[in-house]
Order: C-alpha cells, then sequence, then structure tokens
C-alpha cells in the first residue's frame, strides 16, 4: 500500500481547520487551503486558539503548539495540493461550488492523489463523477469539532476502488479517526437517526406533547448524554438541522421531513430555542418512549437496509454522538418486545415510516441482538483477525476472547492459510481486559467466573503460540495488560512507532494474569520482568525491538512489506538468547532478587543510584502492596519452571489477589479517583 504522508484540506472554516489540526496532531504534513489570505489566516488563528485551550486543559504541552503548527501549511494556492496522497474537500455545502471544485483538484493532482469530500447533504457519487478518477474518490465524513470528535464515515460509492478504501481507513487511523464504513446514502448511518431525534423533539414540542426543559431531560436519560436536542440545536445552530432535515424528507420521504414549528423557527429573527422552563416528571417516560422508537426504528431501518452493520451503528451513535450505548444495545437492554412495541407505534403515527424487517425477524427468533467484535479476513494465505471494538479501545471480555477463539480456529484450520495476524481496529491494539467485567464478578461474588475466563484465555494464548501457522501481533497501536500479553503470546511483533507495550495492574490492585510475566521473563529474564510489571512502564516500540520483543520495526507504510518479510524467512526463535542493551543495566541491578526485596520494603538498595531508585519508589508507593509482593514471588517462581507450570502458578494466585478490598478499590477507582491501598 503506497504511503499517505501528505493530505491536503480545503476550506479553512470550523470544519476544514478543524481537519487540519488532527491531522497535524497526529504527526502528519497538512497544507489548509481556502480562497483569501484572511481566511486562511483566520483558519490558522482557530486552531492555534484550540490548541492553547488544549495546553490549558493539559492535553497539549505548550512545545506541543510550535511543533504541530509547523506542520500545517496555510495557502490560497490550489497547486500546492498537487503531489497530495489524499486532498478532503471541506467547503459549504454547496453542491455547484463543490462539484467546481472537484473538477479544478482533477486537473491539478497527481494520478496517486486520493479526493475525498466532507459532504453531509449529497451523493458522494455526484462529485465522484465530476472527476476523472471515480476510483480514487471517496467520502469522508466528518463529526463537529472534528479535532475532537473520534468519529469518521468513510463512504465509499458504486466506483471507488478497494485500495482507495483501504487507504482511506490507513488515514484514518493515522489521525486517530474510528471509521466506520457506510453506504452511499442520503443521512448516511449517524444523521440518518440522529436528525429525526432533533426532528421528533421539535414534532413533540408542536404537538404539546411537552415543554423543551421536558424533552430536554427525556432525551438525556434516554440516551445518557450532556445535552438534549435542543440545547444541541442551539449549539451547532438551527440552520445546518433545518438543511438536514429538508434533504432527508426530499429523498427519504415525509416520515423524515421538517417539523412545522422548526420551519417558524427558521423564520425568527434569533433561532436559538428557549431551554428554560420546569420539568414535568410525569411526562418523562411518554417522551422518552417516542425517542425511542424513532430513534432505535431508523437505526434497525438503516441496518436493513445495508447502510451500516449493527455494530458500526452502535460505534457511531457511541463515538460520534457520544450515547452511553448505542442503538443496538438499548435495544437489547428495553427487550426486542418493548423495543418492537415502541416501533409499531411510530410507523402507527407515520405512514411513510414501515416497521423494519430485521426487527420483525428478531422478534420471532425471540432473542436480543449478537454483535460481532472479532473479524476475520482471509486474502490469499494471510488470515487477518481485528478486534473491532475500538470504543472500548479493543478491551477484552467473555464475547471477545470467544469470538477471538472462534475465528483463530476458522483461521488455524483453513488449509490455505499459512499465517494470522492480529491487529485491533482505531487507535488501540488492546488496552487490556474490560475493567467493568472484574468489578461486577467481585461485587457478585464470582471470582471463580474470573478464574474460567482467565483459563480460556491461557489456553488460546497458547494455541497462538504454539500454532504450526504463523502467527503475527500487528503492533501499531497502545496496547496495555491483556493487549500486550496477546501480542507477546504471538510468534513475532510487527510494530510501527504508535505501537507500546505496558502492564498497569499493580495500580489497579491486581497482576497480569494472561502471561505477560511469563513471556517477559522468558524474553528478558526475571530482572526486567520485575521492573516492567512493577511499576507499569511503558516498553515503546523502539525499545522492544532493542530488547528482541519486536521483530519488526516499521513505518505504517512499510507493514504489508514487513509481514512478506517474515513469512519467507519463516517462524523467529522468539525466545532466543540475546545481548540486552547496557542502558537497562540500571534496572536489571535495581530489580535483582535481593534488591527487589529492599525495594518493596520501601528502602533504598546499597550501591545503587540513589536518585533514580527514589523515583522507583515513589512509583510503587502508588501501587497496591500485596499485588507487588504477588508479581515478585510469581515472577521468581517462574523463572524456575516450565511454560505449563508457570501459567499454573499465574491462575493459582488469582483467586487471591481478586479477594482483596485492594483490588476492588483499584479496579473500581479507574478514571475516577485515585485509589486508597490499604493492603488488605
Amino acid at each position: 500500500m503506497s504511503k499517505i504522508s501528505k493530505i491536503g484540506v480545503v476550506g479553512a472554516g470550523n470544519m476544514g481547520s478543524g481537519i487540519a489540526q488532527k491531522i497535524a496532531q497526529e504527526g502528519l504534513d497538512v497544507v489548509m487551503v481556502d480562497t483569501g489570505d484572511e481566511l486562511v489566516k483566520r483558519g490558522m488563528d482557530n486552531i492555534q486558539r484550540l490548541l492553547r485551550e488544549g495546553v490549558e486543559r493539559k492535553i497539549f504541552h505548550l512545545d506541543d503548539i510550535g511543533r504541530i503548527m509547523s506542520r500545517i501549511t496555510g495557502t490560497t494556492d490550489l497547486q500546492a495540493l498537487a503531489d497530495a496522497d489524499l486532498v478532503i474537500e471541506a467547503v459549504f455545502e454547496d453542491k455547484g461550488v463543490k462539484t467546481e471544485l472537484f473538477k479544478r483538484l482533477d486537473g491539478i493532482c497527481m494520478d496517486k492523489t486520493i479526493l475525498a469530500t466532507n459532504t453531509s447533504s449529497f451523493y458522494v457519487r455526484e462529485f465522484a463523477e465530476a472527476t476523472s478518477r471515480p476510483d480514487r474518490f471517496i467520502g469522508l465524513h466528518y463529526f463537529y469539532h472534528p479535532a475532537k470528535n473520534r468519529l469518521l464515515e468513510v463512504i465509499p460509492q458504486e466506483k471507488t476502488s478497494a485500495e482507495t478504501i483501504d487507504r482511506a481507513l490507513l488515514a484514518a487511523k493515522l489521525h486517530g479517526k474510528t471509521a466506520i464504513l457506510v453506504k452511499d446514502t442520503p443521512g448516511f448511518a449517524v444523521n440518518r437517526f440522529f436528525v429525526p431525534f432533533l426532528n421528533e423533539a421539535a414534532r413533540m414540542l408542536e404537538e404539546g406533547l411537552a415543554g423543551i426543559a421536558t424533552i430536554e431531560e427525556a432525551a438525556k436519560r434516554a440516551f445518557r448524554i450532556g445535552m438534549g436536542p435542543f440545547e444541541l440545536m442551539n449549539v451547532t445552530r438551527l440552520p445546518i438541522t433545518f438543511h438536514s432535515t429538508v434533504t432527508l424528507g426530499n429523498e427519504l420521504g415525509p416520515f423524515y421531513a421538517t417539523a412545522g414549528i422548526m420551519k417558524s423557527q427558521m423564520g425568527k429573527k434569533a433561532t436559538d430555542w428557549d431551554l428554560s422552563g420546569e420539568v414535568q416528571e410525569e411526562k418523562i417516560a411518554a417522551v422518552m418512549d417516542r425517542f425511542y422508537g424513532v430513534c432505535l426504528g431508523v437505526a434497525a431501518a438503516l441496518v436493513d437496509e445495508g447502510v451500516a452493520t449493527m455494530e458500526d451503528t452502535d460505534r457511531g451513535a457511541k463515538v460520534g454522538l457520544r450515547w452511553a450505548l448505542g442503538p443496538f444495545e438499548i435495544m437489547n437492554r428495553l427487550g426486542i418486545e418493548k423495543t418492537f412495541a415502541l416501533v409499531e407505534k411510530v410507523a402507527e403515527k407515520y405512514p411513510g415510516f414501515r416497521m423494519p424487517g430485521l426487527l420483525t425477524r428478531q422478534r420471532q427468533a425471540g432473542r436480543p441482538f449478537a454483535f460481532t467484535l472479532v473479524n476475520l479476513a482471509i486474502h490469499k494465505d494471510i488470515a487477518t483477525i481485528t478486534i473491532n471494538r475500538p470504543e472500548a479501545m479493543n478491551a477484552l471480555n467473555e464475547t471477545v476472547v470467544e469470538q477471538l477463539t472462534e475465528r483463530f480456529s476458522e483461521a488455524e484450520q483453513n488449509p490455505g492459510v499459512s499465517t494470522i495476524i492480529f491487529q485491533g481496529a482505531g487507535k488501540a491494539f488492546v488496552a487490556g481486559a474490560d475493567i467493568r467485567y472484574f468489578v461486577e464478578k467481585i461485587k457478585a461474588g464470582k471470582i471463580d467466573d474470573i478464574v474460567s475466563f482467565t483459563r480460556k484465555g491461557h489456553q488460546l494464548f497458547r494455541r497462538i503460540e504454539d500454532s504450526n501457522k504463523l502467527t503475527i501481533a500487528l503492533l501499531d497501536g497502545l496496547s496495555m495488560g491483556g493487549g500486550s500479553e496477546l501480542a507477546l503470546a504471538c510468534q513475532a511483533i510487527v510494530a510501527t512507532p504508535a505501537g507500546s507495550l505496558s502492564f498497569p495492574e499493580t495500580g489497579i490492585g491486581i497482576y497480569p494474569g494472561l502471561g505477560g510475566m511469563l513471556r517477559l521473563g522468558l524474553h528478558l529474564g526475571p530482572e526486567l520482568a520485575k521492573y516492567y510489571v512493577l511499576t507499569g512502564a511503558a516498553i515503546t516500540a523502539s525499545d522492544a525491538q532493542e530488547l528482541g520483543i519486536v521483530t519488526r520495526l516499521v513505518e505504517p507504510s512499510a507493514v504489508d512489506e514487513a509481514i512478506q518479510n517474515l513469512i519467507r524467512e519463516g517462524r523467529p526463535v522468539k525466545y532466543r538468547p540475546r545481548p540486552i542493551p547496557d542502558r537497562f543495566t540500571l534496572w536489571r541491578t535495581l530489580f535483582g532478587a535481593e534488591n527487589t526485596a529492599t525495594i518493596l520494603a520501601a528502602k533504598i538498595p546499597p550501591g545503587v543510584d540513589e536518585a533514580v531508585a527514589a523515583k522507583i519508589l515513589k512509583t510503587l508507593g502508588n501501587k497496591a502492596p500485596l499485588a507487588l509482593k504477588l508479581v515478585n514471588q510469581i515472577i521468581d517462581r517462574q523463572a524456575k519452571t516450565s511454560r505449563d507450570e508457570g501459567i499454573e502458578i499465574e491462575l493459582d494466585h488469582l483467586k487471591v489477589i481478586f479477594a482483596t478490598a485492594d483490588a476492588l478499590e483499584g479496579l473500581s477507582s479507574l478514571g475516577r479517583k485515585k485509589p486508597e491501598y490499604k493492603g488488605l
């Protein structure tokens, strides 16, 4: 796959400058073009302002601003885009203006350049047909604000080539977007149910079902969101919502057409809705049901029509709209019978809306929707297994491990497959196990379930490590805990500079239970294994390569070539003897057997760098004492046993660690507060 190193953005308004900012933040060069110097300057100023706000919120360091801005070139010259790998149009929604722009870009840009539209109102194919490169034309629909919102709808049209889709998905990954594939239809996926959500709020107000304050509160409770529909319309500006309802109504029929009260509001001098008023608690349930009937019904309809998958529809709602649950997860929570009844009422109310066949079939089946979280794709002799849960950073839970096992078995049993690659969707490889699973099991007194779940993971990881097929982890994002353990279980690791490994478990009251300690010890020896597990320090991709853990370290564009080279060379000797670079000697010394005991007693060992040792003690002071003690004991024991015995040692201590008060404290506090460990 050809490299993506230069991206162009046409339009320096809020969307265009936001897209350019996000691209530059992720380390790529971007050229932002607009029609006048003042417009370009305004766009650059907007980016600087947002970056400064990011510094105030501790998202960036002050030094980052200069580095990010240095990657952005602002200009009025479209010729500057001639050699771009990808050009994204982000001008205002005028079909004629966009069409003329693409004709000009088609004549300016090199053959390699992919052209993309950020339209939210028009068919992608209409612009593709205006160029001589419809095979290299695609829709990339960003969500506001594009520097902050991670969702990106990737919209191929009929003539978009498979290579263009792959390169668009790569571009999305390179600038930190969670991409969902969507059919070229009105509203695409997310706006297809989000715009009716806004429109239905206006209709309920118009009918007198409830006032604005009540409708706002009902929406917040229904979807667990921070802003209701009227506030959202005020923030994004009513004309945008109005235009969207007009477009959907014209394309899809009267059910989607603009509410009368919204038309009236557009005619006022000030179009903001008045959010004041009392919440009428007795009306909340009816408003919630109406929201559910419309939004869930439309979501089912778009999946029925093949616009997007259930999983991507849910992903779009959670990532793009920040709903706590996606539409299909909400349907499962409500129950299919109740969902069917609510959607049926909508179908009865609006003759233009038909009951989706998907809901009818699911009701007949009498069971919840089942989601595919792990995908298998086979191309020639290479099977690629993708953990596709980017909204949760691909965290492992029972369903993911079960589907991983199923997909791996399919690939391993396929006689045409010689190589199996594991990767994560989105920005992460795998961010460990799903913490909520552990918390729920501890609170329910079902620690045996945790042990059983972990044993199944070990069984899968041993199969991956010992498979007759070459197994490769594609580590092109961060991995933590169970994700790092999955990567270490593979026979080889191909990493990009964005890859990393880490074991943060001792900071949340537990220890790595899926072979991380064992395999790190086999790679590096017990001393460095203790350093990385006890402290939770990250192993960068470059460090991992230097230590012999990563087999190949390459740029994203060179991943395919690196994998082909590995296949030609055959399975590497995974735990081969290797020299440990001198710069790691300090850590090996600090975590030798006697020194580790001294450090865990909160003392500085004799004969070591006292400043470094003091920093280590400070780090360990934030960890769970019992977890630290068990890690030290387990790694020492594993160093003297076989792999099978080492796995059993990890499993034997799970009941002990998960039964501690510190485990519940650490797991429950993650992302909310600093845990307070008692050593109990």
